[in-house]
């Protein structure tokens, strides 16, 4: 690794740590030229993936997009930084079991609104309500219904389970 103050090539591993999800090492080093210590993270490159939007528009698939449209549902709501990552990582794993390369931007956002399903109701029916492009008070009452009504019902987190 080149060291940031002095370019140096030639440095030692201090401390390695696996992250918690067991998906990155992270690696303190030293450069033996000048002594400064810099932090280096690791972790696997996945095949890349292209989400097909609604539009037939393809584009790389990008983890920040779905963080974006779940802070924006979970707005003012008790969910923490630490819930949205863990809703991002369950969504990114299993996009990464996805058979094809190409992902249709609705199974993503079906994946999505099943994790908020399970945390915050009310994030749920924002997200929902976006992502289906709701048009009346009626949509939402319907969104709502479902909500109490078991999955097996035909409820909103029994969509993915049928798209699989």
């Amino acid at each position: 690794m080149k060291c940031a103050k002095c370019g140096c090539l030639d440095d030692k591993v201090v401390d390695t740590r696996v992250s918690r999800e067991g998906d990155s090492i992270r690696r303190r080093r030293e450069c033996i030229e000048c002594g400064h210590r810099f932090t280096t993270h690791e972790m696997v490159l996945r095949a890349e993936m292209v989400v097909v939007k609604r539009d037939n528009v393809r584009e790389d698939f990008n983890p920040a997009k779905i963080r974006g449209g779940i802070r924006h549902a979970c707005w003012k709501r008790p969910i923490s930084e630490s819930q949205i990552d863990k809703i991002v990582q369950s969504v990114t794993r299993r996009l990464e079991t996805y058979p094809e390369r190409e992902v249709p931007s609705h199974y993503i956002g079906e994946l999505v609104i099943g994790e908020l399903r399970e945390v915050d109701h009310v994030a749920f029916v924002r997200f929902a309500s976006v992502y289906h492009r709701f048009e009346d008070v009626g949509e939402f009452i319907h969104e709502i219904r479902n909500l109490t009504a078991p999955e097996a019902a035909g409820g909103v987190g029994a969509r993915v389970e049928k798209q699989e």
